[in-house]
């Protein structure tokens, strides 16, 4: 047998490294998650050829003192952690003490830092955990790390490095969660000399959405604030309609840090079930603020996952969060009229658009040009005497605080032709109700309003819904109605279905259940079976009853007779599980598949001919029950078309 030898300090710190430092986009996260504990409010990174050859991470946090620059690059050195029991409760981003020491194992590290009440900085240099120097220089507030040639002394990693391309988008990626995760902070991303990204850190969630996948994205959006057993579930989740094609775009953050959560994602999509269609997926940014004692960050060596202590209690605060945002907005789609487009022609683009990608991709130096014209200019503004009857706007290309309420007078679009009979606007009124939010030309937007939930019976001012009127029947499937000012569509197949659906899925189907002749033994687990025995009543209401005697054998005695065509022993199992997992509906895909033939096979089908009194009807009872705004397979059943939307067609506004 050979012998036991103890692995050597270099040797062993490359395996270490090999742990936390897997790319260029795992030596960013570990910085500028430092960078943000460090108590920071602008970082910039910069990265060339994807990070590969150079990466730059500049801060203003608090920086650190000449004698524990040396130290902080030891394993294990970390300036968050005292005791034992500090590990239960962790409120940093970083805290092993393993990031530092982890880089420098596996590149060339120049670190410049100093902290506010000093008169000097320090500059540390450090190769492969070798120092190479350490002196004190001038140098601004704050912390600079700049690390270069990555994988320089492991050629076997360099092998498994991706295209230049690849890895700079991987940098892109987790730096745009960070900023989902901190809209009070501005980030900024220049990728090979340019301007990638960059957020203005005005500390609205709503700004870092918009700032990280764009406007379109962000019109979708509905807002989430609820509070249940110490938790709390806010941000935003995407309209069932515009669901995504994959989880690329569910983004949960548990105190501030981005996790990966199997539970998160199974509690979101239960709660949009029956509103998507088969194959999409909800898109969501949701902030998780729970006690640092209720989880478990030290289970992955990249801080990537987290247990809970009570993960029914998070599921439940998940699912309730996003079935009352749902539920709150309404959900009801304009129609979109789309103008023809002649494709031989090039594409006006907005302005907001053009002013997006004048930042994105303008060359650095040309910026700090601009921002320094400006600053110049505004302060000649400030030095000159300004007549009170003409005030004053100040424009500025410079990341701007999202406005509650927008009180600066919307300057008016000026005219070829006639520039010089340009006349103010008055201020708009803001509406009592904004769906979405609205553009003006100083880039500044409303964010949505939040839904505000009624916890007492209190009297309430209900607003009254006009009253909704059956026009007709189009193409022998879609009611035509109108509400007020609204024109409604509505396809009466799909309504329908929805609302035999719901019926059938209310959990109130006693008059369903049907005595089976043979009783069928379920073997479960005794967790499972202990599920059933305490959920008797609910059983007995979705149509269920079971004779207990013999556990851990549950005796099925009765089913609904929708469920008579299906396997029993593979349903009851399925139920007992989602009983015992604390899930809010334990009906199974099977159960609900069935569900979806009935009520499509009992609906009102497309060429049917109805009286009108049937389409009106159908028609009060889809427009006032908010519950009817998906068929089963998620398509939407009602479409709205506004006045003011048929008047533009027809030119007369």
């Amino acid at each position: 047998m050979p012998s036991i030898n103890v692995l050597s300090k270099e040797i062993s710190e490359l395996i270490a490294a090999g742990e936390v430092i897997e790319r260029p986009a795992s030596v960013i996260k570990e910085l500028v998650e430092n960078s943000i504990d460090s108590g920071a409010t602008h970082i910039t990174v910069e990265i060339k050829n994807g990070g590969t050859t150079y990466m730059r991470v500049t801060d203003d946090g608090c920086g650190m003192a000449f004698e524990d620059v040396p130290t902080a690059f030891l394993r294990h050195a970390t300036s968050k952690i005292t005791e034992k029991d500090d590990l239960d409760n962790i409120c940093t981003l970083g805290f092993r003490g393993e990031a530092l020491a982890s880089v420098s194992a596996v590149a060339r590290v120049e670190l410049m830092t100093k902290q506010e009440d000093e008169t000097y900085g320090t500059i540390y240099k450090i190769e492969g955990s070798v120092e190479v120097s350490h002196e004190k220089s001038g140098c601004p507030d704050g912390t600079t790390i700049i690390i270069r040639d990555l994988f320089y002394n492991v050629p076997a990693r360099q092998k498994f490095m991706k295209k230049d391309v690849t890895e700079a988008n991987a940098v892109s990626q987790i730096l745009q969660k960070i900023t989902l995760s901190h809209p009070s902070i501005s980030f900024k991303l220049i990728r090979d000399n340019r301007m990638e990204f960059n957020s203005s850190g005005d500390g609205e969630l709503f700004s870092a959405v918009y700032a990280v996948y764009g406007r379109d994205f962000a019109r979708d959006l509905i807002p989430v604030d609820y509070t249940i057993n110490g938790i709390k579930v806010s941000g935003y989740i995407i309209k069932p309609l515009y669901a995504k094609n994959n989880r690329t775009f569910q983004n949960f953050f548990v105190n501030g840090r981005y996790v990966k959560s199997r539970l998160c994602s199974a509690a979101l999509e239960s709660a949009f079930t029956n509103m998507i269609m088969t194959g999409k997926f909800p898109a969501c940014v949701l902030m998780i603020e729970l006690s640092p004692s209720a989880m478990d960050v030290n289970i992955h060596p990249a801080k990537a996952e987290v247990r809970f202590t009570e993960e029914r209690a998070v599921s439940d605060a998940i699912f309730f969060a996003v079935k009352n945002a749902l539920m709150n907005d309404g959900l009801i789609y304009e129609f979109e009229l789309k103008q023809k487009t002649d494709w031989t022609k090039p594409i006006e683009e907005p302005v907001q658009e053009l002013a997006q990608q004048e930042i994105m991709f303008t060359p650095v130096e040309k910026i700090e040009e601009t921002e320094r014209a400006i600053r110049e200019s505004e302060t000649a503004l400030k030095s000159e005497p300004v007549m009170q009857s003409e005030p004053v706007v100040t424009v500025s290309n410079q990341p701007q605080t999202v406005p509650k309420t927008i009180d600066v007078p919307v300057q008016p679009e000026i005219k070829a032709e006639s520039p010089e009979k340009s006349e103010p606007v008055k201020e708009e009124k803001k509406p009592e109700s904004v769906e979405g939010f609205r553009y003006i030309n100083t880039q500044s937007f409303e964010k949505p309003a939040t839904p505000v939930k009624i916890e007492a019976p209190e009297p309430v001012q209900v607003k009254e819904e006009p009253e909704i009127r059956v026009i007709g029947e189009v193409f022998k499937n879609y009611i035509m109605a109108e509400a007020g000012d609204t024109i409604v569509m509505i396809d009466k197949h799909a309504a329908h279905e929805r609302i035999i659906f719901e019926r059938l899925k209310s959990r109130n189907c006693r008059q369903y259940s049907q005595m089976l002749m043979t009783s069928s033994k379920v073997l479960l687990s005794m967790n499972e079976f202990d599920a059933l025995l305490n959920n008797t009543e609910l059983l007995s209401d979705m149509g269920f009853e079971f004779d207990f005697s013999q556990p851990p054998y549950a005796v099925t005695k009765a089913v609904p007779t929708f469920v008579m065509e299906l396997n029993i022993d593979e349903i009851i199992p399925e139920i007992a599980e989602n009983l015992y997992l604390g899930k809010q509906n334990p009906q199974t895909h099977l159960l609900d598949d069935i569900l979806h033939n009935i009520a499509c096979k009992s609906a009102i089908k497309a060429n049917d001919k109805n009286d009108i009194r049937e389409l009106q009807a159908l028609a009060e009872q889809v427009y006032n029950d908010e519950r009817i705004r998906h068929c089963p397979h998620g398509r939407p059943v009602m479409f709205t078309m506004t006045k003011s939307n048929v008047e533009r067609q027809f030119k007369r506004t």
